[in-house]
């Protein structure tokens, strides 16, 4: 072997060993914020009372919503006795529609009605309604009630409980399936859940779920920090959850898949590795890094704040 040959042969295998070493290094740190994320995650962390006006705010992101004023009037007689109290606030965020939503949605009833200009997506709706809130527990859910709104209360009284923040899941040993979706909707979903571990690293087995409850001041923390409109914000949410050091309860839900859903499997699974990409060179570029003394709205520091990986 001339000595040109020994050299590569020399170069490359200590190019292999360099890529081998890396590919260690990444399992070995991933593992290790892996544990970290997960003990945090499962830990509810001592508050002082959440800030707020009122008990529980209840934002409806709605585009093009025939049937919104049955969606109000469900979550309030669903949510009476916080109601009666004057403990509840409904908001709808009407997402550029120009078919009459936001004036149904004033008609029936609804607390706030807030006005995107034009259609941004489901994250920009949910973020307006949640940073608009005046609530302690700040929650949303789908205009299409496919999750029974008597779960909104289930919710609160969760997050009351001492969780930063309670997702549902459709995926929980105990969740129930009023109605099931169709079998391509179902397949997206599990293949949406399996591509977002290239984000997460908690073993989170729903995250596009759409009920979710946070206390307000974890709510506007991670919501002031988020930045995708469009499908895959849950996934970002989940991601600030992590990153942030907040806690997270997962629960069952009853679900009532309806044809009125506006997901669609192919188009907003392309759309979400798109957006993964985004959340992965975000968090590598430092776009959610906060102070690291930076307290939830004037209560205690939190733990992991400004974690990377």
């Amino acid at each position: 072997m001339t000595r040109h040959r020994k050299l590569r042969a020399t170069l490359g295998a200590g190019s292999v060993v360099a890529v081998v070493g890396l590919v260690a290094l990444r399992i070995v740190t991933r593992r290790r914020n892996l544990d970290r994320v997960t003990a945090t995650l499962g830990v509810r962390h001592p508050r002082p009372p959440a800030p707020g006006d009122v008990r529980l705010s209840v934002v409806i992101p709605a585009y093009r919503e025939p049937r919104i004023g049955d969606a109000i009037a469900a979550v309030r007689s669903a949510l009476g006795d916080v109601d009666a109290a004057g403990d509840l606030e409904i908001i709808v965020v009407d997402d550029g529609s120009y078919d009459g939503t936001d004036e149904r949605a004033l008609r029936a009833g609804a607390d706030r009605v807030l006005r995107l200009a034009v259609n941004r997506g489901k994250g920009a709706a949910v973020r307006t309604g949640i940073l608009a809130a005046r609530g302690r527990t700040i929650a949303f859910t789908d205009a299409d009630m496919s999750y029974p709104p008597t779960q909104l209360a289930l919710l609160c009284a969760e997050v009351e409980s001492g969780w930063d923040v309670v997702v549902g899941s459709r995926l929980h040993a105990d969740t129930t399936t009023l109605v099931r979706a169709r079998r391509l909707r179902e397949l997206g979903g599990r293949v949406i859940n399996a591509l977002t571990r290239a984000v997460l690293l908690g073993g989170h087995r729903d995250t596009q779920c759409g009920l979710k409850a946070f206390r307000s001041d974890a709510a506007r923390l991670i919501f002031s920090h988020a930045h995708l409109d469009g499908f895959a914000f849950d996934v970002e949410v989940f991601h600030l959850i992590e990153r942030y050091g907040l806690s997270l309860a997962e629960i069952p839900v009853s679900v009532v898949n309806t044809r009125r859903s506006s997901v669609r499997v192919v188009r907003d699974a392309g759309r979400l590795v798109r957006d993964l990409f985004r959340i992965r060179a975000w968090a590598a570029t430092g776009v959610y890094e906060i102070d690291p003394v930076s307290e939830v709205d004037g209560g205690t520091p939190l733990p992991g704040t400004g974690m990377g990986r």
